[in-house]
């Protein structure tokens, strides 16, 4: 492995394997401390029709990440923060042999799409370890009781959107019906169980922590896949630190939409920061000003309250090529205090390929 760390680690180290900024939708970051070596969100998907590229080359860049994905496997650790093509190897089980995968929890806080992707994935794991059929595994449906998640938000839910305040509360009541009609389903879905195999082992990681030597590796309760009650589902971040250096791996928050996020990683102050990016190429269709005004206000906020040296802010943000005017503020701010925010491709030293 490269030695790839900034200069405030120096016992952790890290690659960007694959980012959208090399050309097909991935954030698969390896991670290595001394004792231990992590792959997280180990998937790759082509770009969407409307990126600036041939269907040859969008093919020919989704090959080339996933063999980079593939090379870049030699590791002990698998973190899958939600089931969505671009973020797991759902397609070949033998991908995962001798390893520990720790997974977003498939049976809560996720949507119907990720659910059947994930009985399908899973499947296909055991079936492939073990001769295990899922149907003849899977537990009896548990009641839970779940607690409106913005209650838990208490920054999001205070702030005052002005003239978009009463359109705001609108949806957010609407995005409230949706999650108690998800809680229905979630509490009548069978149990998916974690098992553990020979050749590898499953945990499910929402709100977990483990100790290896002096390394710790934590995983957050779920956290909204975009803006409040997203219809997209849940993931979970990771954060992996060794003695005082801490790197954090976001996942897909969609550049930090939620104030509440924006201050649990200005209280954590990695050193690294790995960071997914408002998807600007959206804007005017899933995502409006508003929403990405508050994006780059957070992500201002970020970048001026944090010692964190590092912001490598790529996954969905370099899918069009105004990406960099869309959030000028945010590199504006990260000059002024001279932190470096950057692409994976810029940080390996290449253009990145939406601005080619």
């Amino acid at each position: 492995m490269r030695n790839t760390t900034c200069r405030a680690m120096k016992e952790i180290s890290f690659e960007p394997v694959w980012f959208d900024s090399l050309g097909a939708k991935s954030s698969c970051i390896r991670v290595e401390t001394p004792d231990l070596s992590i792959l997280i969100d180990p998937g790759v998907a082509a770009m969407q029709p409307s990126f600036p590229a041939t269907e040859e080359q969008r093919r020919l860049w989704k090959a080339q990440g996933r063999r980079a994905v593939v090379e870049a496997s030699d590791v002990e650790l698998i973190v899958i923060s939600h089931y969505h093509h671009d973020h797991y190897m759902w397609d070949d089980p033998g991908f995962y042999e001798g390893k520990v995968i720790c997974a977003k929890d498939p049976n809560r806080f996720i949507n119907g799409s990720q659910r059947e992707r994930a009985e399908a994935f899973y499947q296909a794991l055991y079936k492939h370890f073990g001769q295990v059929d899922l149907d003849a595994v899977v537990e009896s449906g548990v009641t839970g009781q779940y607690a409106d998640p913005l209650d838990g938000l208490p920054l999001a839910r205070g702030k005052d959107f002005g003239d978009y305040q009463d359109r705001r509360n609108a949806l957010l009541g609407k995005g409230r019906l949706r999650f108690y009609r998800m809680v229905e389903e979630w509490n009548e879905y069978p149990r998916i169980p974690a098992l553990e195999f020979d050749d590898c082992e499953v945990f499910w990681a929402d709100g977990a922590a483990f100790r290896l030597g002096r390394t710790w590796v934590r995983f957050t309760q779920p956290l909204f896949h975009g803006i409040e009650y997203a219809t997209v589902g849940w993931v979970i971040a990771t954060v992996i630190t060794y003695g005082g250096e801490k790197l954090i791996h976001s996942s897909d928050l969609n550049g930090v939409y939620i104030e509440d996020y924006a201050q649990w990683l200005i209280e954590e102050d990695p050193d690294v920061l790995i960071l997914d990016g408002p998807p600007t190429y959206l804007l005017g269709y899933l995502l409006n000003k508003i929403n990405l005004q508050r994006c780059v206000d957070n992500l201002c906020r970020i970048v001026e309250e944090t010692s964190t040296e590092l912001i490598i802010l790529d996954h969905h943000l370099p899918r069009e090529s105004r990406f960099k005017e869309r959030l000028v503020q945010v590199y504006e701010a990260a000059r002024a205090v001279r932190k470096t925010v950057v692409t994976a491709a810029e940080y390996l030293g290449q253009m990145p390929r939406v601005l080619q």
